[in-house]
């Protein structure tokens, strides 16, 4: 035992247990659990065991899902929806903060569950994960409360189905249900299975607080239980987790006509710049990587080091690493607890020895683990390559990487190469890079000077690979709401004939009627040298280009070369749009006149002009007006909540209105930012081929807008598996839409697969056009003290 004057001297922690006393009485009450269905816990069914990763001993019995205990939980929540979305938004709001105050009573109780089941430290679960977790109810309270104001029109999806995984259990499920209880949906959310207690202890605090019958559902299991949940009659799934379960989801849920959210995985940078505090940045990978084991998606578990600072924070690190304490995760003196499951230890371990093998060198901390559990003394490798296993494939452990750049430039480039975009960490004490960096770094979430920090008031999501839709802020609030039923307008159908035809069989004008494509910002004929007569009464209206994968591929480059659009100021493109709506004003008689030539009665086709042009007025004037948000969130912060372009998107446009229709789709994306690659109508896409002479004398940048003509569905599936296409929306029937839906598993695009509509009216022009341009990047920048 030391004395006073040794542990003086050494300064050494002494353990400081937390009891679980309580917790474990409240678990050998029940012993085994059943499901929370309609207000009321189900007898238990098969289970399985849940255990304490720090000690391999048995907390519980857990009843595996099955898919009737989804269909009896579905049904459930069916059954409460319309009830509880017409109660007034101030009786939701009461709800929450009734959730929020029993969260908040129970705080440590909750603390110590979610360390005994998961294995993070008790500091982690005390500080960060409950605290967080009553916040969310209030905030979203608070939601609930102004909803009507702050989204006029705008209802509940329905039922949601929410599926969570083990490293924030309780956090994760307040981040799904507070936004769908507020705006007034029911839910069915499915725990890890590794991690299902807290979620069961909440579905205790729901019976306590007397909420409606089958409003919260939660249903425990495997990923079995999860494949019933997303195959269920639900109108919205959110999932958390793995990419490659969330492809699985994205092709489950093609054509069914469900919302869907995917936050997935990352592979998340940590920029250390040369002139950053480097003392302040070693702690911030301590943070983000070793005091929650590195179970953290949006952990910066790719080190990149200015050279000129290499050695000096690598000694840094390595001295830090040495401090570190591991062990008893309810010891509230240790830095680091378990790993979840021996099947996530062994996972790391082999990734770590796939690294080594490949070249790596393991820097790790000589630690004594603990005789049992699943304990992994932290580290980060260098000297990997960029062919190495660990170089691009998530550890999902307390290892991290460490590479060095030499310009910020650089930093950008490495930093950028991987398929993810979940999240980012910045270290620099200019704030003019700082910011240079956030803005080109492809991530959701990016935070300067810090590390892992939430709130409920600031949008959390990925890019790329990382998945798509928000949670938290008012973005994720709008994920969990739909506007107005828009009724669905028949298409025409387009009939394709290569047949040679003579070029100026149609109406005689200035209107040209050869063959061309739009790409790169000129006229370029189809690849396949092959054109198709446009027909309307038997008579031949022109000939169009018929355009292949190839024609797809060369728009998609020329898009890719006009990457300084997105970088221009909204203002600049704004002035670009009102050009365009100018010059197509200048010529509307002979657009009116191809569109009667098309077969629409004059007096329609005088007003589909009219609305083109009004829409090209519309969206220059939001090119500058459409925003984003700078929130009040964590002491010392704000975050900026920016809506960025995606990219390049391609629009697949309807028959119905073929000159409306392509302009209503295609300037809310261009005046946001994106560069598009168009499919106008099949049927009659002259209008579009002539509209390409107007960008001609618009000063609009080649590659911009560029219109591939030809048979939709066809160009459709090329534009939905091209990983270069980060986003499509795409007008057709059902069919149509559930190819375009599982075709574009590949990157993981948002896709907006709409049917047909009166585009004349309002739902063919508004915001939600630029809120489905954009997608929200949340900077975290220091702020006051």
């Amino acid at each position: 035992m030391p004395s006073v004057k040794d542990i003086l001297m050494s300064m050494e922690y002494g353990p400081a247990p937390e009891s679980a006393t309580e917790v474990l009485k409240w678990l050998a009450a029940r012993g085994t659990f059943g499901h929370f269905i309609g207000g009321a816990f189900t007898a238990p069914g098969v289970t399985f065991a849940t255990t304490n990763p720090a000690t391999g001993e048995n907390l519980a019995q857990i009843t595996q899902g099955t898919a009737a205990d989804i269909a009896a939980a579905v049904a459930a929540a069916r059954a409460a929806q319309p009830g509880w979305a017409a109660l007034a938004g101030h009786e939701r709001a009461k709800w929450l903060y009734a959730m929020a105050r029993h969260v908040q009573k129970r705080e440590r109780f909750l603390a110590v569950l979610e360390s005994l089941d998961n294995g993070k430290p008790i500091r982690e679960t005390r500080d960060i994960d409950i605290p967080l977790v009553a916040r969310h109810f209030y905030h979203h309270a608070g939601w609930a409360e102004l909803l009507a104001e702050e989204f006029p029109g705008a209802a509940p999806v329905g039922v949601c189905g929410q599926i969570i995984p083990w490293n924030f259990p309780l956090l994760m499920l307040a981040w799904k249900i507070a936004p769908a209880l507020a705006a007034g949906n029911t839910v069915v959310l499915k725990p890890a299975e590794y991690t299902p207690l807290t979620a069961l202890a909440f579905a205790e605090i729901c019976a306590e607080i007397g909420l409606p019958a089958g409003v919260v559902n939660i249903v425990t299991g495997d990923g079995e239980t999860g494949a019933a949940l997303v195959a269920s009659k639900v109108d919205k799934i959110a999932f958390t987790g793995s990419t490659e379960v969330g492809r699985a989801i994205r092709k489950a849920t093609a054509g069914t006509g469900k919302a869907l959210t995917l936050e997935l995985g990352g592979k998340s940078p940590f920029i250390v710049c040369a002139d950053a505090d480097l003392d302040a940045a070693v702690e911030g990978v301590v943070e983000s990587i070793w005091f929650n084991q590195g179970q953290v998606c949006c952990a910066g578990s790719r080190i990149l080091v200015a050279e000129a600072v290499e050695d000096a924070f690598t000694r840094r690190l390595t001295d830090r690493l040495a401090r570190l304490r591991v062990g008893d995760p309810l010891d509230k003196s240790v830095d680091m607890g378990a790993l979840v499951h021996p099947v996530q230890l062994a996972r790391v371990q082999q990734m770590v020895a796939a690294g080594m093998a490949a070249g790596a060198r393991l820097v790790q901390a000589e630690c004594k683990l603990p005789a049992k559990g699943c304990f992994y003394a932290p580290g980060f490798l260098t000297g990997v390559n960029p062919a190495n296993p660990v170089a691009d494939a998530e550890i999902f452990g307390p290892v991290a990487t460490l590479t060095s750049f030499r310009t910020p430039d650089e930093a950008v480039e490495l930093a950028n190469a991987t398929r993810y975009g979940l999240a980012a960490s910045v270290w620099t004490e200019s704030v003019n890079l700082a910011m240079d960096l956030a803005a080109k770094v492809k991530a959701g979430v990016v935070w300067v000077n810090s590390a892992n920090i939430f709130d409920a008031g600031a949008a959390f999501g990925g890019m790329r690979e990382s998945g798509f839709g928000r949670e938290g802020g008012r973005a994720g609030l709008r994920d969990y709401l739909r506007g107005p039923e828009v009724a669905e307008a028949p298409e025409a159908q387009a009939t394709f004939d290569t047949a040679p035809v003579p070029a100026a069989t149609g109406q005689t004008g200035a209107i040209d009627r050869t063959a061309k494509m739009y790409v790169g910002g000129r006229q370029a004929r189809p690849d396949s040298g092959q054109s198709y007569a446009v027909m309307h009464e038997g008579r031949v209206l022109g000939l169009a280009g018929l355009g292949s994968r190839k024609d797809i591929r060369n728009a998609v480059e020329a898009a890719a070369k006009a990457g300084a659009w997105g970088r221009a100021t909204a203002h600049n493109r704004a002035q670009v749009l009102y050009y365009l709506a100018e010059n197509l004003s200048a010529r509307a008689a002979e657009f009116a006149a191809r569109l009667v030539e098309g077969g629409h009665r004059p007096e329609a086709a005088a007003l589909e002009v009219d609305l083109s042009i009004r829409r090209a007025f519309y969206y220059a004037a939001q090119a500058d007006k459409f925003d984003g948000a700078v929130t009040a969130t964590k002491t010392a912060h704000v975050t900026l909540q920016m809506p960025e372009p995606f990219g390049i998107m391609g629009i697949v446009c309807p028959d119905a209105a073929p000159l409306l229709g392509l302009v209503s789709l295609v300037l809310p994306a261009i005046a946001m930012g994106n560069r598009v690659v168009a499919v106008p109508a099949a049927s009659r896409p002259l209008p579009a081929t002539d509209l390409s002479q107007v960008l001609d004398c618009s000063d609009m940048p080649g590659g911009v807008l560029n219109i591939v003509t030809g048979p939709k569905d066809e160009l459709a599936g090329v534009l939905a598996k091209h990983d270069e296409v980060a986003a499509l929306w795409y007008v057709s029937g059902p069919e149509g839409r559930a190819a375009v839906e599982a075709e574009s598993t590949g990157n993981l695009k948002s896709v907006w697969a709409l049917a047909n509509r009166d585009w004349t009216g309002p739902q063919g022009q508004g915001r939600a056009f630029l809120q489905r341009a954009t997608q929200v990047k949340t900077i975290w920048v220091p702020y006051g003290e």
